[in-house]
């Protein structure tokens, strides 16, 4: 009878999204499983593919299919829930199913990897064949089991947990090993060595007579200079003679910058008691149910959630948290280990290589029980999940931009019906979606209106800056600004600025005749870098030295317009020469670590002023900050999105928030060109309720979500003419398959006409209600792959767009 795997392939094209019969070779008819990653001969060459199913019978010529290559894996790296999550995002992102199967997993497991078993028991447990492979060393690696036809066997000791299989990661991180010395079990030996050395060599008969007393340990270098008192050069020597070894061990990277002190649970208010209970109560009953956590800044919604964890861990079951910047993982991660201690796993793009593929290994393997990272983590193999949290869940950095273009929320949610368990939703400015379905009871809201410590929300002054010109005052900061943040620095207080807009100026323009500096690659203009005198693309990486003279009319009136970090840290030089200033922005942060390496800077006390884009909105939470200054509240209002009030209210509502949480009263300064704009005017006293009615109000009114849904359709080529045409083609073909329910809007040039040397057009399609969409739209993709990807079309789909 043969045995057929059913794989799914690493190759992202239509006409192969979908499972491939594999025949299985005899010696592992008794190893492989589902969820596993083989080698699979595909065309010409060897592929990775994923095991999906495995069964007794195919519909394919026996003649035509071919064996398995090699199995990767002989405990899967994929569960049964996770294969099942892959078929659901597959459909409702409109993605290939392998991409779907990929973003589960770390990158460290698409890399080249070394698999090495290891003896986790007495040698004389094992059947005789595998004691002889293991009488040379405890750890060999997986190529001796296969090449002596050994696979069955090791199955059957993996199972009785008998070994341990390892993978060793071949890749740009390398696998982190210590040298340690590995002692010789055989005792005898070890007598026989200390009668043949000289008596002259006392060192090295001191030293092999402490060594029979640890026969068989590994021990490091370090520790047996320590306890034999001795020297590397004795050890050496003893090595040559055979009575230890040195090997290689691999450890767990360490992905946390310090110690944490352990903390004990706060009392809680009564309104974060009764969220509790309702909560638990779901968590009793197993019920998948979604709950809004709605609280002002301050009040206390990670204690809720830390407390959730502890009832949820006292079950015998697992906890998942999402944070939406890589930012906020530092704090948020010590808050939870400063509870959970070991128990804490961390996922976040800040990682390296090794470390994500440690962090994953160690929630494979169980030996963890709570995750806490950004958007991927909501993947976190898991098996036993109790609850799902998404902290700040209005946040757009939870929506993926490319294939596949999940959202973690919509993730979570499946997740949470698949194990029967709730998940909660916290943000102090949630989503018009999420509230409106709170509002419908789709959703159960619980609501913490007081900040968790009684204090009260900061005072919030409007500055008008077109007054400002008036007076005669042409600088980015207000005289109101300026004199509170001297009034902070006397008082040695704390300082938060917020400009989202990195860079020292927006555009770089000639006075002349008015030629503004742009990319070559995409339709926007260069942003000005005076740290290495460059304009850069913030869209595709190009960049140019500042020219000396305009390259249109040879005039040198070049002059820099806008205003970016750069240019304010340089400002607030002139303005505060003794202040201490920390910028914090995707300039200041690249390199691995920078995050926490500013941020407790800044908590120590370091700095007077930490200047910064988005990243340093939420999260933070100091005692010391008591001014909060928003240097341009326009920046995100003017977009040409319909989300452009919510994301401002929202933005302005959690960077207040920032100031004033513990004891010291806090004061923010918000600096715009219209302040009459509601979104400007409402998170003035921070209340939600009456934003949501009025923005409510405009998106019934214009027919967007929560009202309606959209999926966005975009055509782009390097042809203008060809993209126009193809976006005109794309419409009309839904125009007559789609009911007059769908509105379709388009197909026009997108915002940023031009990314990369493609120009791009794209449609809009608004919907309450229609069943043929999913299968209307694969139709569209079925015919763009199989006629135009050939004329260098690129077709994409995003259903829920973030942006438009």
């Amino acid at each position: 009878m043969i045995t057929v795997a059913q794989v799914i392939v690493d190759v992202a094209a239509y006409p192969v999204d979908r499972p491939f019969d594999y025949s299985v070779p005899a010696e592992m008819t008794q190893i492989i499983e589902i969820g596993s990653r083989v080698k699979v001969p595909f065309g010409p060459r060897n592929v990775l593919g994923f095991v999906v199913a495995i069964k007794n019978e195919t519909d394919v010529p026996l003649e035509k299919i071919k064996p398995v290559s090699q199995l990767l894996d002989f405990e899967p790296v994929l569960t049964a829930e996770m294969l099942e999550l892959a078929k659901w995002l597959k459909n409702e992102t409109i993605c290939y199913e392998i991409d779907a199967l990929q973003v589960m997993l770390p990158s460290a497991l698409r890399a080249k990897y070394e698999k090495i078993v290891n003896l986790q028991t007495d040698i004389e447990v094992l059947p005789r064949a595998l004691q002889e492979v293991f009488r040379t060393a405890p750890h060999v690696n997986l190529n001796v089991f296969e090449k002596n036809n050994l696979l069955t066997e090791l199955k059957q000791a993996l199972n009785n947990k008998q070994v341990s299989i390892e993978n060793i990661v071949k890749q740009k991180g390398k696998v982190k090993e210590v040298r340690k010395v590995q002692i010789t079990q055989d005792v005898q030996k070890l007598m026989e060595i200390h009668q043949q050395i000289s008596n002259r060599a006392k060192k090295q008969k001191q030293l092999v007579e402490w060594m029979q007393n640890h026969a068989g340990e590994v021990i490091t270098p370090e520790v047996i200079y320590k306890e034999a008192g001795t020297s590397s050069q004795v050890l050496k020597s003893v090595v040559e003679l055979g009575a230890a070894a040195f090997v290689q061990e691999e450890v767990f990277r360490d992905p946390f910058a310090k110690e944490v002190q352990k903390t004990k649970f706060l009392s809680l208010t009564d309104e974060q008691s009764s969220a509790l209970n309702q909560i638990m109560a779901a968590i009793d009953d197993k019920q998948p149910e979604t709950f809004l956590l709605h609280g002002v800044t301050g009040s206390g919604k990670t204690e809720v959630y830390l407390q959730t964890i502890a009832k949820v861990l006292s079950k015998g079951k697992e906890a998942i948290v999402l944070v939406p910047e890589i930012s906020l993982t530092p704090q948020m991660t010590e808050r939870f280990r400063s509870r959970f201690g070991e128990m804490v796993a961390v996922m976040h793009s800040g990682l390296s290589v090794g470390e994500k593929y440690d962090e994953w290994r160690k929630i494979h393997q169980g030996k963890v029980k709570v995750v806490v990272g950004a958007r991927s983590a909501v993947f976190a193999p898991f098996e036993n999940v109790g609850i799902i949290i998404l902290d700040e869940e209005h946040e757009s950095t939870y929506k993926q931009e490319d294939s596949p273009r999940y959202h973690a929320r919509d993730v979570a949610l499946w997740r949470a019906g698949y194990h029967q368990c709730p998940v909660i939703l916290g943000s102090a400015t949630p989503s018009l979606e999420s509230f409106a379905r709170a509002k419908k009871n789709v959703y159960k809201l619980l609501t913490l209106k007081d900040r968790a410590l009684k204090q009260s929300l900061p005072k919030v002054e409007i500055v008008d800056m077109r007054d400002e010109l008036k007076k005669g005052n042409r600088s980015m900061f207000s005289q109101s600004l300026v004199e509170s943040i001297h009034t902070r620095l006397e008082k040695n207080e704390q300082i938060v600025l917020f400009l989202n807009r990195r860079g020292y100026s927006s555009f770089v323009m000639c006075r002349d005749c008015g030629t503004v500096l742009q990319c070559e690659n995409c339709d926007i203009s260069l942003t000005y870098h005076r740290k290495n005198e460059k304009c850069k693309c913030h869209y595709c990486g190009y960049e140019i030295h500042v020219p000396k003279t305009c390259p249109q009319c040879q005039s040198d009136h070049i002059r820099f317009f806008g205003t970016g970090t750069q240019k304010v840290e340089e400002e607030l030089a002139k303005l505060f020469p003794g202040a201490r200033v920390l910028r914090m922005d995707v300039d200041t942060t690249r390199t691995k670590g920078s995050h926490e390496q500013l941020l407790q800077a800044f908590g120590d006390g370091e700095a007077d002023i930490l200047l910064g884009t988005q990243m340093i909105a939420k999260g933070l939470d100091y005692p010391n900050i008591t001014l909060v200054g928003v240097l341009s509240a326009d920046t995100s209002l003017h977009l040409p999105d319909f989300r452009a009030a919510e994301k401002t209210f929202q933005l302005l509502t959690q960077v207040s928030g920032r100031a004033g949480r513990h004891e010291k009263p806090g004061e923010v300064v918000v600096q715009t060109y219209t302040p009459e704009h509601y979104a400007i005017e409402l998170s003035q006293a921070q209340d939600y309720e009456p934003f949501y009615e009025r923005e409510m109000h405009m998106r019934h009114h214009a027919g967007y979500p929560p009202y309606y849904y959209l999926a966005l359709i975009q055509v782009s080529h390097e042809d203008v003419l060809m993209a126009a045409d193809y976006a005109g083609k794309a419409v009309e073909w839904l125009r007559s398959q789609l009911s007059f329910k769908v509105s379709i809007i388009g197909p026009t040039a997108s915002g940023i006409s031009r990314l990369q040397n493609r120009y791009r057009y794209q449609c809009l399609l608004k919907y309450k209600v229609e069943p043929d969409l999913i299968p209307t739209l694969l139709q569209l993709i079925k015919i763009y792959r199989s006629n135009w990807i050939k004329k260098g079309i690129n077709l994409t789909i995003d259903l829920d767009p973030n942006m438009i």
